[in-house]
């Protein structure tokens, strides 16, 4: 049973506009009942309009990310329409977190597997724990992760998607980074810091600029080469026309640090 004096998500957002969304099911590994997954897409919605929000950590409590989809739950009622309307939620909530208009840092301390790996690859960034394990493991249990496997093989290269989808092994945190599914891998003490420096790093340059690229990020990955270029000049041209963009030029011309604008103004 979920306890119901705490939150499925925390939520916790700093000065920066840094928010922190941390999945609080720990004696459930934060396992994705419907209830997590409602609350989690309440949480998306309500950042995806906020204006102030810089970047989005995805953490989780206890000594897993997220074991995936809850499978006593999934059992309690089966039937096709009640999974094929769960794996929309989920899905709903996979795309949510693409289509915010800030990064999305996913904070892996321990195991993520099946949707859990799938939460990892659809955050734009992922900074793993040494002790981090990743695994597509439904195939164990006769069920191939179809939907986690429409993220791997975004994240990684294709046979090394394809073995972790038909053998359900688990990789370590560093054939993860070295596969492309977490960028950064630091020891477990260090682990905040790492995300930290990346925070910064991101939060140092202007929003808007951001928010346009990460759009076009993934709409030219999706496209031909050449719908790909001329989304992306449009995009340029927009961007140029920015206030943060036409002050970086000029701070760079002038050869000082750029003044950026306050995230609204252009």
């Amino acid at each position: 049973m979920d306890d119901e004096a705490s939150p499925l998500v925390m939520c916790r957002r700093d000065e920066r506009g840094v928010v922190t969304l941390t999945l609080n099911r720990p004696q459930a590994f934060n396992a994705l009942s419907e209830a997590m997954l409602a609350a989690l897409q309440a949480r998306l919605d309500g950042l995806s309009g906020d204006k102030g929000v810089r970047a989005v950590v995805l953490a989780a409590s206890g000594k897993a990310f997220c074991a995936g989809h809850d499978l006593r739950e999934m059992r309690a009622a089966p039937s096709q329409a009640y999974y094929e309307a769960l794996f929309a939620q989920c899905t709903r909530v996979m795309l949510a977190l693409q289509r915010l208009p800030v990064p999305v840092i996913a904070r892996v301390q321990g195991i993520a597997t099946a949707a859990g790996c799938q939460l990892v690859a659809m955050c734009d960034l992922a900074v793993a724990s040494r002790e981090a394990r990743f695994a597509v493991s439904g195939v164990n249990l006769g069920l191939f992760c179809s939907t986690p496997g429409v993220a791997l093989s975004r994240n990684m290269p294709r046979k090394a998607a394809f073995e972790m989808l038909v053998t359900g092994a688990f990789i370590d945190a560093g054939e993860a980074c070295r596969q492309g599914l977490v960028n950064r891998v630091a020891e477990p003490g260090e682990l905040d810091a790492e995300v930290e420096r990346l925070v910064a790093e991101i939060v140092a340059k202007p929003r808007a600029a951001i928010a346009m690229g990460k759009a076009l990020f993934y709409r030219q990955i999706e496209s031909g080469i050449a719908a790909a270029y001329e989304d992306a000049g449009r995009t340029m041209a927009c961007n140029m026309m920015d206030a943060g963009a036409l002050e970086g030029v000029q701070a760079f011309i002038e050869k000082r640090p750029p003044r950026w604008p306050p995230p609204g103004h252009g």
